[in-house]
């Protein structure tokens, strides 16, 4: 899997790597994307001529961003895992001795316990379940302050998975301190949000993906490479109960800003490490971004259709997953402080985080030997289970039936009683074998009504269906706009603006969207003033020295 990211060293390095004089041309450079077939060409050959491992190896060693794509197999046998135990043996009562993923989070004071899973009707009348005391547990209450009021979180973080984390810790009431360096580019995104008719044009200000990932946060600009900005840094930590930060393992240590550094001038300090791999293992110091994680995962070699190459997930798929498990382990470590005093270091290797979600396909390979393919939007023991195509243009109806009652349902609403009787698909395991043959007939009765209307007469008759919804239909779509799946911020520069609500909600505490994402350094006199007390002239000296910003050095605002 190759990952060059938009930042421009990584592009000047595909041609330290690659020796063809195109991919060190300005032109291509400059619009690496708008040049791919022939940056592709090029490619080709190159790599054609020499094994994944040995593409991996080269490209690593100038810091690119190349992983291997590995199927599940791959992964148990992965000599990196293997050294760090990420994966486990459990005597199962029923399965026998069996391999599963171990912890998705580390956590130096409360370390996870692996357990089997339960027998099948093992807790039934133990009385395990939890009781509802001081009334019905839906009974809504007067609402409170948020549940992480008074927590304060510094969010040293870049990219995707690391913001995603410290946003969740913002929604839920934390103050977070986003710490940027004093320069553009953690702010360099592609798409920059409309300017508001008659607002200052200030784009850096403007960037959706940004925007979107810090938003709840406050913001200040240090660079914390320089002595005095390390110092201002490791001030903010005392006064703070959380840093999150997700670089290289080697980065906070050459900082100073490793957890030993952090506890010495706060032992209640919990440190959030999210790096790709792990903090130790022989992977350690590759350099990754989520998509890389995907592929060596084995999400990748599982995405696509079944006469297909491997696929990248359509999003960010990694990255939101370990931002949620590490919001969740922070959370942990707030409680575990509460009953004991104690700070941590919790540790997120990304690709373990991700190991849960593909449990299954390993737990296939350690009890079966059998190894996934990919296949589409087929299911192993369902059909119809499919996408099909609607009236309109790029419109499509998802339908998956998982019994004979739906799937005479189907028929019925369909217009088509003879597929009941016809042999091929006369039982579930049949149709999933003559699974192809059942897109003539659907598509003929879908793609004469909009994917709405197929969605509505396919529920009320029992069949589990529902329209494919594109950005803009979930925006206005009933259902989304009732739950306030998405609430509208007000943004400097651009207006109201949605914001996805995060993905639950409390009845005695609401959390709804605080703000927007800050402004460049926008509260550097709040940090710097009030929480640390500096002096005007203290500030002035550090803004000197080109420490901190009030605007992003190089830029015209």
């Amino acid at each position: 899997y190759v990952h060059c990211h938009s930042n421009n060293r990584h592009q000047d390095l595909l041609g330290a790597l690659i020796p063809n004089p195109r991919l060190l041309e300005p032109d291509v450079l400059r619009t690496m994307l708008g040049h791919a077939d022939e940056v592709d060409g090029i490619m080709d050959p190159w790599l054609a001529e020499r094994t994944r491992f040995e593409i991996v190896q080269e490209a690593q060693a100038l810091r690119l961003p190349f992983t291997e794509v590995l199927q599940p197999g791959d992964v148990l046998d992965d000599a990196h895992h293997r050294a760090r135990g990420s994966f486990v043996e459990i005597d199962h009562p029923g399965a026998g001795r069996i391999t599963q993923p171990g912890a998705p989070f580390r956590m130096s004071a409360t370390p996870w316990q692996t357990g089997p899973s339960p027998v099948l009707g093992s807790a039934n009348g133990a009385g395990w379940l939890p009781t509802t005391r001081g009334g019905s547990a839906t009974q809504p209450r007067p609402a409170g302050p948020k549940p992480l009021s008074g927590v304060r979180v510094i969010d040293f973080t870049n990219a995707v998975a690391g913001p995603i984390a410290s946003f969740v810790l913002a929604d839920l009431g934390a103050e977070v301190i986003k710490v940027e360096a004093p320069n553009a580019r953690p702010r360099v995104a592609a798409g920059t949000a409309p300017l508001q008719p008659g607002a200052e044009d200030i784009s850096y200000n403007r960037i959706m993906l940004y925007n979107e990932l810090n938003h709840g946060k406050r913001g200040i600009s240090l660079d914390v490479a320089r002595p005095e900005g390390r110092d201002a840094f490791l001030r903010l930590a005392a006064q703070s109960d959380v840093v999150v930060q997700n670089f290289a393992p080697r980065v906070m240590g050459n900082l100073g800003l490793d957890y030993e550094g952090l506890r010495a001038v706060n032992p209640r300090i919990i440190l959030v490490s999210m790096p790709a791999f792990g903090l130790d293992g022989p992977y350690r110091d590759r350099i990754a971004y989520g998509p890389g994680i995907d592929a060596m995962s084995g999400l990748s070699h599982l995405t696509g259709y079944e006469d297909g190459p491997p696929m990248k997930p359509g999003n960010f798929f990694c990255d939101q997953n370990a931002g949620i498990h590490a919001a969740f382990a922070t959370l942990a470590a707030l409680r575990h402080r509460d009953l004991t005093g104690g700070g941590q270091h919790v540790e997120l290797a990304m690709i373990e985080g991700e190991f849960q979600v593909l449990a299954d396909a390993y737990l296939d390979w350690t009890m079966n030997g059998r190894e996934r393919m990919r296949a589409g939007n087929a299911h192993p023991s369902m059909a119809p289970h499919d996408v099909f195509r609607c009236q309109g243009d790029d419109a499509w109806v998802a339908i998956a039936v998982e019994d004979e009652a739906q799937w005479r349902a189907l028929c019925d609403v369909i217009e088509a009683p003879a597929l009941t009787k016809d042999p091929r698909f006369a039982s579930a395991p049949s149709r999933v074998t003559h699974r192809g043959a059942l897109r003539e007939p659907i598509e003929r009765w879908t793609s004469a009504r909009s994917h709405y209307e197929a969605q509505q007469a396919l529920q009320a008759a029992g069949v589990p269906a529902a329209a494919v919804l594109d950005a803009l239909e979930l925006l206005a779509d009933p259902h989304v706009r009732a739950r306030a799946g998405f609430e509208y911020v007000d943004v400097t520069g651009v207006g109201a603006t949605p914001y996805p609500r995060i993905a639950f909600k409390l009845n005695g505490t609401p959390v709804p969207i605080s703000k927007g994402a800050p402004g460049f350094a926008e509260d550097n006199d709040y940090v710097f003033s009030t929480l640390l007390g500096m002096s005007p002239s203290d500030i002035e000296s550090l803004e000197s020295k080109r420490i901190i910003s009030r605007v992003p050095l190089g830029s015209e605002h």
